[in-house]
């Protein structure tokens, strides 16, 4: 290990110690007998860091690898936190997980940690998806909450994600205290793994009905529904939680013609018919886009791993089914809600939505049409869940999403949920179906309305050390030389929001950015086109955003239209994405 750097060396001697168990010594020991240590390295580098959606990477052993002792690090260092936060009183927390390889045993490893700390747990009995856990944390009145899932990531990774007692994930200060005193944690016998069961109930399936009739009342248009509840829906866990709950709400809202893509419907962490377990791949979906077609459907759904992410697909005006992508899922459905509440008379002056600074401003336009505040956050629904607890009881959420395939409607949850999300998305589809309108339809004419947005998302992949050093690089070299011209059109704006601040570049004049810092860089051209750049927090990718604008007069001139917006696109991010 000569060519290891002296920290990482430390960190494998530790983990080759008595305080790890054999079979971890014994893995750690094969990773060291490599000719090759780039996994070694990769393993013991660093330790796991909480980013935008918690604590996630590749199971494996390493103090950056998912496995019992780093999850047990951070459950401890998240019970010290909660006993210091709370002094004297009963904590309470709840543990759920997906349908990822080692997930149920990590939710068990999870509960038994905070049982030994005589933290009272409400355990999921069965495997449940991420917006149930922020349910129960608000409906059993928790301080705080772990979701075992790593979203849509590939099947080698497992995660954590930790969340506060209002149902969100933790957000500043308290991720950053939380890391404080997982770090403070040097030793593995200063984690209690010794399960107290007393101190462990058990969420039993009768929960399901709870959530599932509580989401039932935010429904606008139930007698639409009704109306039209043999609307044909194609629906795909992707081997994923959403079967537990996404068919049920479903029927339960009143929709009687739900076909589940069987190939996909059993959970399994393998995700055997997938590279992916993403709805936002054509590939993932492509099964869900089958059987729509096959049954000549109105609707195809599917959700990713943990059912917080929703993927859509729609018959466009040849018939065909076509994906949506989460900026138009997320359009549709602010349109969808504030229109029909304004048509109801219940738009409220106090109303607001939400959105990310990556996702698509035809929200904001949609929402400043119907005199509905919108408010922009950082990427990552954590932030919009911050937002809906400050200004609960001043104000009234109704929608909001994020162009990551993550919606919420209504405020049960202070995450994104893609159960939720369905049931909305179907009685959509069934709204505008009662008024002879296509989804497909009511897209163009948001278009037509408020302006024919494209956007493009580049995501980069850069794994292990070498990569997040690469990563850190590029960033740092946009900062240093930042582009004049994008796609020969001049930059008028570039937004920091690590150095929280905004240059116009004509007048040289600086102003605050108001959130909290964040590693991103966004540059505004002249035509209002908006590139942002964006390393993920919570896997090994670089990401570039495009969105540009163009009116669409007539609904003839779409295609027209949309090449000239693509070829736009191209050639902007051909000035920013150096591979």
């Amino acid at each position: 290990m000569s060519n290891i750097d002296i920290a990482t060396q430390s960190r494998v001697q530790q983990w080759l110690s008595s305080q790890y168990d054999e079979q971890t010594r014994g893995l750690v020991q094969k990773l060291v007998d490599q000719t090759d240590q780039t996994e070694l390295i990769d393993s013991f580098y660093k330790e796991l860091e909480f980013g935008t959606g918690g604590l996630r990477g590749i199971m494996g052993v390493g103090s950056n690898r998912i496995n019992k002792y780093t999850l047990g690090k951070a459950t401890q260092g998240l019970a010290n936190y909660l006993k210091k936060q709370y002094p004297g009183q009963a904590i309470k927390v709840s543990v759920s997980y997906d349908s990822r390889n080692n997930s149920q045993e990590f939710g068990h490893l999870v509960a038994d940690i905070f049982s030994a700390n005589d933290i009272h747990v409400y355990l999921f009995k069965e495997l449940r998806p991420t917006p149930m856990l922020s349910f129960a944390i608000r409906h059993f009145g928790c301080q705080s909450g772990v979701m075992l899932t790593a979203s849509h990531n590939p099947k080698e990774y497992n995660g954590y994600k930790a969340y506060g007692n209002d149902g969100g994930q933790l957000v500043a200060p308290h991720d950053e205290n939380v890391i404080t005193e997982v770090n403070a944690i040097q030793q593995v016998d200063e984690i209690s793994f010794t399960r107290k069961p007393e101190n462990i109930t058990l969420v039993e399936e009768d929960f399901d009905q709870i959530y599932i009739e509580q989401n039932k009342q935010l429904s606008i248009h139930p007698e639409i529904v009704a109306q039209q509840k043999d609307l044909k829906i194609v629906f795909s866990p992707i081997h994923g939680t959403g079967i537990t709950l996404v068919p049920k709400t479903l029927e339960a809202w009143g929709f009687t013609n739900v076909h589940v893509v069987e190939e996909q419907a059993n959970p399994d962490g393998n995700f055997p018919t997938v590279i992916y377990p993403n709805p936002e791949e054509e590939e993932a979906m492509s099964k869900a886009k089958k059987k729509g077609q096959d049954l000549d459907a109105d609707l195809v759904l599917a959700t990713d791993p943990d059912a917080d992410r929703v993927g859509v697909a729609i018959k466009n005006h040849q018939g065909e089914f076509q994906l949506l992508n989460g900026n138009q899922i997320g359009s549709l459905l602010t349109y969808y809600v504030l229109a029909t509440k304004k048509e109801k008379g219940d738009l409220k002056s106090d109303d607001f939505t939400v959105k990310t600074i990556v996702t698509t401003n035809l929200i904001s336009d949609i929402s400043s049409a119907f005199q509905v505040s919108n408010y922009e956050t950082l990427t990552g629904f954590k932030f919009i869940g911050e937002i809906m607890t400050r200004l609960e009881g001043k104000e009234n959420y109704l929608v909001g999403g994020e162009e990551s395939y993550g919606f919420l409607v209504g405020d049960l949850v202070r995450d994104k949920d893609a159960v939720n999300s369905c049931a909305f998305i179907a009685e959509m589809t069934a709204y505008f179906k009662s008024k002879g309108k296509s989804v497909y339809d009511v897209l163009m004419d948001i278009y037509t309305e408020y302006g024919f947005y494209k956007e493009k998302l580049i995501s980069l992949t850069k794994k292990g050390k070498a990569g997040a050093e690469e990563i850190q690089q590029m960033m740092a070299d946009l900062r240093a030389n930042p582009p004049q011209t994008l796609g020969s059109i001049a930059v008028k704006e570039i937004r920091d929001y690590e150095n929280r601040v905004t240059l116009d570049i004509a007048s040289g004049q600086q102003t605050a950015i108001e959130l909290p810092k964040s590693d991103v860089l966004q540059f505004i051209t002249v035509d209002g086109d908006v590139i942002s750049a964006r390393p993920s927090g919570t896997e090994p990718k670089i990401k570039f955003y495009c969105s540009v604008k163009e009116s669409l007069n007539d609904v003839q001139a779409y295609q027209e239209i949309a090449d000239k917006l693509d070829q736009k696109v191209k050639n902007v991010m051909a000035d920013i994405v150096k591979d």
